[in-house]
């Protein structure tokens, strides 16, 4: 017996041996709030905001990675209710992060993290002439997470979507020019038809009368 609470001990201390601090939850079964000997935050946290400056309280909990934030992270406010959703890469926002009043879903964002060893990224540069062409740049990212994707914002209760943004890496997208269609078979453009001038019936009655009547008109020319 006193052999077997030797091994759990060992275990035990092996298990937390490589925390500086931790916490123990759940019957003393689960660790959280982990920091490394290196003093960085690792696995799973659950952290207490308190409110200041008129500003609300709230709890999130997610998962560190050698003191960055990963992953999926939640935040709720101090009655319990959901109020974010929020994905992190390299300690940034990555990814769709949702935001909640007690009604519903308010704004949806999308972000993307910058990687700090290579903040650079390939984007398409459209031609301002000539949409159709498409030249490929490398551009570097300033920032450590930026705008990019599709932004929706949706109304208070009802849900309904009220303004949608397209955003890459950080400017605002703006609607490319619409280019002419031509036909697969079409080799000659071919020139717009005008429509025949449409006579008055006062105009079709006097011409039909007089079809077979020799009418001069007078039109300002002079003759002998």
């Amino acid at each position: 017996m006193k052999w077997m609470l030797a091994l759990l001990f060992l275990v035990g201390f092996a298990a937390n041996g490589q925390w500086k601090t931790y916490r123990l939850v759940n019957n003393d079964r689960d660790t959280i709030n982990c920091i490394d000997n290196e003093d960085r935050r690792q696995g799973r946290w659950v952290i207490k905001v308190e409110g200041l400056r008129g500003e609300a309280g709230y709890d999130e909990e997610g998962e560190y990675k050698d003191g960055k934030k990963e992953g999926m992270w939640r935040c709720y406010t101090s009655l319990g209710d959901l109020s974010a959703v929020e994905r992190f890469r390299w300690g940034n926002k990555d990814g769709k992060s949702q935001y909640f009043n007690i009604a519903g879903l308010l704004r949806e964002e999308s972000w993307k993290a910058v990687n700090p060893e290579n903040p650079y990224d390939t984007v398409d540069v459209y031609d301002p002439i000539d949409p159709t062409k498409v030249e490929q740049k490398r551009v570097k990212i300033e920032g450590t997470a930026v705008k990019h994707g599709q932004w929706k914002y949706f109304e208070s209760g009802s849900g309904g979507l009220l303004k949608t943004e397209n955003y890459i890496l950080g400017k605002i997208e703006v609607p490319r020019p619409a280019v002419a269609v031509v036909a697969a078979d079409s080799t000659v453009a071919q020139p717009l038809k005008v429509p025949d001038k449409v006579k008055p019936p006062a105009v079709l009655e006097f011409e039909k009368k007089n079809a077979k009547k020799k009418i001069k008109v007078l039109d300002g020319s002079t003759g002998l």
